[in-house]
């Protein structure tokens, strides 16, 4: 199957868009324009989004902006704590959360990705001007990412905060994001033909509908559902262009660049 093929489905598929965008960009905007203002000025910041740069796989929908919006909003998650935090307590752990956030899928197409990205975590951060203890707090968020698993239990409560910051940040993308780059670029990534997109794709929705009540902070819990229905309503639509097509085409094809 001709690329063009690939990109007529994308192009279809572009004009389904959630209903609305979800309520957490809007109940949290303060905490996200912060967490943005320091994403673009920190050095810290600055230094970590050229280090994890030839680790990323963008090919794959885990790259740049998957990262960039991970960290983000990992850190305006911790924001959102900052009254039972503390101010200062607050915005130390928001940027140790930004940096999880860039670092978390490092080793996103290896074995065990989240704990091979937890040891080049402290690779890459050992001469940053971090504690030992922040560093391995870090590292500690980025081991326990993975979806599927069960939480990790930490004594140490800004680790804990962190670690669950991490994990609702990351499924977001499980919502609106994967029906519109995610899903493609990993189809495009594996060369799967369109029939096999089309087989795969209940078994695709059921997966992203099971993670829909596994959010960990308060704001995840309450925010984090309706990125997984927006997303699901979106997914759903897309499965019906793609059977609409392959009824009239044949999708038996490979897709190639």
């Amino acid at each position: 199957m001709k690329n063009e093929t690939l990109l007529r489905i994308k192009q279809e598929s572009a004009a389904v868009t959630p209903d609305a965008l979800p309520s957490f960009y809007t109940a949290m905007s303060a905490e996200l324009a912060s967490a943005r203002d320091t994403f673009f000025s920190h050095p810290m910041v600055l230094r970590c989004r050229e280090d994890v740069l030839p680790f990323l796989n963008d090919e794959f929908g885990h790259g740049i902006d998957h990262s960039k919006k991970v960290a983000i909003e990992c850190s305006a998650l911790i924001l959102g704590e900052a009254d039972a935090l503390g101010l200062e307590q607050a915005r130390r752990l928001s940027l140790l959360a930004m940096l999880a956030g860039l670092l978390h899928d490092t080793c996103r197409l290896e074995g065990d990705h989240a704990t091979r990205g937890a040891d080049l975590a402290l690779l890459i951060l050992r001469d940053y001007p971090l504690t030992d203890e922040e560093k391995q707090m870090i590292a500690d968020a980025v081991r326990c990412h993975e979806a599927f698993s069960a939480p990790a239990e930490f004594d140490h409560h800004g680790t804990q905060l962190l670690a669950d910051a991490l994990y609702d940040a990351d499924k977001f993308r499980w919502g609106p994001d994967n029906f519109i780059t995610t899903l493609w670029e990993i189809c495009n990534y594996q060369e799967w033909t369109l029939q096999q997109i089309l087989d795969k794709f209940p078994a695709g929705l059921e997966v992203v509908a099971s993670i829909q009540n596994t959010f960990r902070t308060p704001a995840g819990k309450i925010y984090g559902p309706e990125f997984i229905e927006l997303g699901l309503d979106m997914g759903k639509k897309i499965y019906q262009i793609i059977q609409a097509f392959c009824r009239k085409n044949d999708c038996s094809g490979h897709i190639t660049a």
